[in-house]
């Protein structure tokens, strides 16, 4: 089996990394970047592909999904107040703009 090959996924996986890929994209990693994050994510959870065998499944472990979330906003957070202001009267006023496009 070559490296990449995703053979062994279940359907369900393959899913699941579809979706956080897409979830990536969304926010604008670029595609090969945000397939790799995905399948990493899957294979952090899961352990990788399930092989087949009495016995072989192991407990899935949905931290790597969580963290990303609890992750974001940290760095904004240690910002001082007037930082943030300043970069949410600069975001609104492009947002005016593009709507005006």
């Amino acid at each position: 089996m070559p490296r990449g090959d995703k053979s062994k996924y279940t359907d369900k996986q393959k899913r699941q990394a579809e979706h956080i890929a897409s979830g990536y994209e969304d926010r604008g990693v670029p595609e090969p970047e945000a397939e790799r994050r995905a399948w990493a994510t899957v294979n952090k959870e899961s352990g990788g592909g399930k092989k087949s065998g009495s016995g072989r499944g192991k407990a899935v472990n949905h931290a790597p999904s969580r963290k990303g979330g609890k992750a974001g906003g940290a760095a904004s957070a240690a910002r001082p107040a007037a930082d943030r202001s300043a970069s949410a009267k600069k975001a609104a006023a492009t947002r005016k703009r593009n709507a005006a496009k």
